[in-house]
């Protein structure tokens, strides 16, 4: 007889001492006090009219500020993006479900979180002609800038990798390549400004340099059978197939994004790679359109020979589709990922013929594991909630109090070295599953 085992409860600022009570305590306070600083500050940049919207903007942001630091309840959005609809239906079903409105300190702590990132986009939005403002531009682009070095150190590698692999597709080492790109992709990850609080967060050592000295710190690695999967399908169909990224930051961790992607495609490992952006300024540093455009820009007019050749080739591969961008709605939903095929079902289609979904980093892994509190022996496939489209890979740095996947003890063992070691970003997983629905 099969028994049902009801999920553990959501990670909630409910329970004090907790990241999540202290994300909305003190670190989400401070990322909208940053925001209105940086939105004050371009007042004599723009007209009459432009610096009411600022006005405008600092002011809808203070309330809210103000709001998630006295627990009022949650309110109704009041733009008219595509997607408010969606968002104060599922308010009315939590105030319903709890017989009570959801408010910042009660409610779980991933529906908040998302929920404050749309207060910000509506500020904007509610502009006259601001409208499309990202209040996190400037952040982003110093992230960058200041990551020149490790970028153009990661990007020689990349161009003496290619030409190798030019000569020789076979080549004896493909195997290792695979597993650094995959690693240099994964602590990229580090590179998180919602975690620092929009501070500076910019890589600033070679990367690859250091990959040898990280490997102890990835707690779960499931490179050999992410390796298998992509074997498999291109054997079961004779030809490489698609891979799905589903990106987190801008800055340099896209950069080492764009490298595995480059490098899958250089060593014949895939033959189309499916991006997956955030549709509107999102937790800080996440990707958007708008931040991809202006990355290849910089990597195109870059003197660096690396980066400038890659950039153009990489402009080129989305003109001809072998690299294919997307920004869905539900990638900034409130919702876990087991409930994607309700909310967006032709999303959850569309990555079902996808060879194998990466998804990067922290904010990705909650949504996978529903942000609950699992217990850290949880198989990996069990958090997932029936959320399986296509073979999955999360690549992702601890920066939440959530992790599953770990062998009995492991958990202890970690935390007589680091003592808060599930928020630090020190630690890494390669969490793989292969089982498809």
């Amino acid at each position: 007889m099969e028994i049902n085992i009801l999920p553990p409860l959501p990670l909630s600022a409910s329970y004090e001492g907790t990241f999540a009570y202290y994300t909305i305590r003190d670190r989400l306070p401070a990322i909208l006090s940053k925001i209105a600083d940086t939105v004050f500050r371009k007042k004599n940049e723009t007209g009459e009219e432009g610096r009411e919207d600022l006005k405008s903007i600092v002011g809808r942001i203070s309330k809210l500020r103000n709001e998630l630091q006295t627990d009022k309840p949650l309110i109704q959005i009041e733009d008219t993006r595509s997607d408010t609809d969606v968002w104060n239906q599922e308010l009315h079903r939590r105030e319903i479900r709890a017989e009570a409105p959801p408010s910042w300190f009660k409610s779980p702590w991933l529906y908040v979180e998302c929920y404050m990132y749309r207060r910000v986009e509506e500020a904007v939005k509610m502009s006259k002609i601001l409208t499309t403002m990202d209040v996190f531009e400037e952040l982003k682009q110093s992230s960058f800038l200041d990551s020149q070095a490790a970028t153009i150190n990661l990007m020689m590698f990349l161009l003496e990798t290619v030409k190798k692999l030019q000569k020789d597709a076979s080549h004896q080492d493909l195997y290792k390549l695979f597993q650094c790109f995959v690693q240099v992709s994964l602590w990229g990850n580090k590179c998180d400004l919602s975690i620092s609080g929009g501070s500076d967060n910019a890589q600033t050592s070679p990367l690859i340099e250091q990959l040898h000295l990280l490997e102890d710190n990835i707690i779960i690695d499931d490179i050999a059978q992410v390796w298998q999967c992509l074997q498999d399908a291109k054997s079961k169909s004779g030809q490489p197939g698609r891979v799905d990224i589903v990106l987190d930051n801008a800055g340099f961790e896209c950069i080492t994004d764009l490298c595995l992607a480059e490098f899958l495609l250089s060593a014949n490992i895939a033959s189309s790679i499916h991006f997956h952006l955030k549709a509107m300024p999102w937790f800080v540093s996440d990707l958007t359109q708008s931040d991809w455009d202006w990355t290849i820009q910089k990597l195109c007019s870059s003197n660096n020979l690396a980066m400038s050749k890659f950039g153009s080739k990489w402009k080129q591969l989305v003109k001809n589709g072998s690299w294919v961008l997307h920004a869905d709605d539900f990638w900034t939903m409130p919702f876990s990922y087991s409930e994607m095929s309700h909310f967006a079902p032709e999303l959850y289609k569309q990555l079902g013929t996808s060879s194998i979904v990466f998804l990067k980093g922290d904010l990705n892994y909650r949504k996978l594991v529903g942000d609950l509190n699992w217990d850290t022996t949880t198989p990996f496939e069990v958090s997932l909630q029936g959320f399986h489209p296509a073979p999955l890979c999360s690549l992702r740095t601890l920066k939440a109090d959530v992790v599953v996947g770990l062998k009995p003890g492991r958990a202890k063992e970690i935390a007589t070295k680091e003592k808060d070691w599930m928020v630090t970003g020190n630690w890494a997983v390669i969490s793989f599953c292969s089982k498809v629905c």
